[in-house]
């Protein structure tokens, strides 16, 4: 029996084993020739073709990992500190479209993000007009108390004794900070307090007089030395803690807060006791305590 020589392989013998070849015999069908070069020549087509629609995938995929890493990614939240010095008051617009006016000796941080616009009052005292944002709602803490709003005006006063509201426009929600939505809600023209973890009862006030802006407070709930804070956030002499029978003294009315000295002297003629400079500064003491009141003007 003969037995048939294997067939001599060359290099080119190899390329008849690439799937390409269904593609040249198609085209012999058309052209009646097969060579090497239609076979080299389909492969590194189909080669480019293949490698072009995988680097096409692999760019879609990376361009829609990042388009949606875009997506899916939160903004990256915008944090602010703004403070004052004393005697100094400054209006500043925040990135949502709120504006705050700070008083004098006034410190707050404030962090906006996709859900929530977040105002931490440190010290001193602020007027706030909040842009309406149903998504975002907008709290100001402010001690151990929390005020929570979606668009109004209020303003916010914080003390060593005392967290004061006052709102000008719209409703708030007023309440301790740890209680969540829990707390009192507030209307335009009503003020409330929240000291020693409870919320007072709201009371009216003229919502359209001057305020702490215009140099004014209008109080039914404050004491001597509470305005001897506030008065110690602006410019003039600064005023020594009064003494606690004196820091004590309950006030009720309307003041003027641009000159220290004679208002609390003006006060003092009421409550007995005598307003004492000292260098730069001034002392309360009670009256016929001092031997260097202020000359009179």
């Amino acid at each position: 029996m003969t037995r048939r020589a294997a067939p001599h392989k060359t290099a080119d013998a190899g390329i008849l084993d690439d799937p390409a070849l269904g593609e040249a015999l198609a085209a012999v069908a058309a052209t009646g020739r097969l060579s090497n070069e239609a076979l080299r020549g389909m492969r590194e087509t189909r080669r480019r073709v293949v490698g072009t629609g995988i680097s096409a995938v692999l760019v879609a995929s990376v361009g829609l990992g990042f388009w949606q890493g875009r997506v899916l990614q939160p903004a990256a939240a915008i944090v602010q500190h703004i403070e004052t010095q004393r005697g100094e008051q400054r209006a500043v617009n925040l990135a949502d479209g709120s504006r705050v006016d700070l008083d004098g000796a006034t410190s707050l941080d404030v962090r906006i993000n996709d859900g929530a616009r977040v105002v931490d009052l440190r010290r001193g005292a602020a007027y706030f007009d909040v842009a309406h944002d149903r998504d975002r709602p907008f709290v100001v803490r402010a001690g151990a108390s929390s005020t929570n709003v979606l668009g109004t005006a209020f303003s916010i006063d914080i003390g060593a004794r005392a967290v004061k509201l006052s709102v000008y426009r719209g409703r708030v929600r007023f309440g301790d900070k740890a209680s969540g939505s829990r707390g009192v809600d507030v209307p335009a023209g009503w003020r409330s307090s929240f000291v020693q973890g409870a919320v007072a009862a709201p009371t009216r006030f003229d919502a359209t007089q001057q305020d702490r802006r215009q140099s004014w407070v209008d109080t039914d709930d404050m004491l001597l030395g509470e305005l001897v804070e506030q008065l110690n956030r602006r410019r003039g002499p600064l005023i020594e803690p009064p003494p606690p029978h004196l820091a004590s003294l309950p006030l009720s009315g309307r003041f003027k807060l641009d000159d220290a000295a004679d208002l609390l002297e003006a006060i003092g003629e009421v409550y007995g006791f005598d307003v004492i400079g000292d260098g730069g500064s001034l002392r309360l003491v009670a009256a016929g305590k001092g031997d260097a009141k202020l000359p009179s003007k």
